[in-house]
């Protein structure tokens, strides 16, 4: 990539460019624009001052995890408004959208990440609509079902998330978390319905597959003291 500015630079001829489309390796019904070594990531960054963590650019644990979690059963998300919060790639948005879901919503603040689900939807011939804002601090949505994919990462994010779920709780609307254990995960609050075995991305391109689980978000009636139940195939 030669040298240019901000404002000169177009994410979506980028991630084009760079970002080799390709099945994801345990869904290859699922195709992402997904970064290589080669991609120059590094140098978007350089040219770049407010640009962030590249979650746009991999599918990572708890994604993943939903994902496989909606294929294997679409009936959580056949004919449901979804939202999904802090969607990145995508991933979670495609996978709610090919098992059924009546409409998808697709949220994420970085500049990258519409660029990145507008071409990753039109890969997967699916429609999702984008929302390139903060949604942790605004109003339940107009959904069924919230899926968030690995939130967990950061104190004050895990706050933010958690707050805002529970308003989702409050007005009826379902939540399923993906995430392989993240340091905030609010593990008081979830019920554990299914495990599978994929790589963390986050850990380095050649992470080995580990254990990330799908749960659903509970009201803060649940108390730490009691047990994580086993899975099962209820939202």
């Amino acid at each position: 990539m030669t040298a240019t500015s901000r404002d000169d630079l177009d994410p979506v001829d980028f991630i084009r460019a760079n970002l080799p489309l390709a099945p994801v390796a345990s869904l290859p019904d699922i195709r992402l624009h997904r970064a290589r070594p080669s991609s120059g990531l590094k140098r978007l960054a350089e040219h770049d001052p407010d640009f962030a963590s590249p979650y746009w650019a991999y599918p990572w644990a708890g994604g993943l995890a939903l994902a496989h979690y909606f294929s294997a059963h679409p009936e959580v998300v056949a004919g449901r408004r979804v939202l999904d919060l802090g969607a990145g790639s995508g991933l979670v948005a495609i996978a709610a959208a090919k098992a059924g879901a009546r409409e998808v919503i697709a949220a994420d603040i970085d500049r990258y990440a519409p660029a990145a689900l507008r071409l990753n939807a039109a890969a997967n011939d699916v429609a999702i609509t984008i929302v390139a804002e903060d949604l942790t601090a605004a109003a339940p949505p107009a959904a069924d079902l919230v899926a968030v994919g690995d939130l967990f990462y950061a104190q004050d994010l895990a706050e933010r998330v958690t707050a805002f779920l529970d308003r989702c709780l409050a007005a009826n609307i379902g939540v399923l978390v993906g995430d392989p254990g993240r340091a905030f995960l609010p593990r008081a609050r979830l019920r554990l319905l299914a495990e599978y075995a994929v790589p963390d991305v986050g850990g380095g391109q050649a992470a080995a597959n580990g254990l990330s689980a799908v749960f659903a978000f509970e009201p803060s009636r649940w108390h730490a003291d009691r047990p994580v139940t086993r899975p099962s195939s209820d939202p």
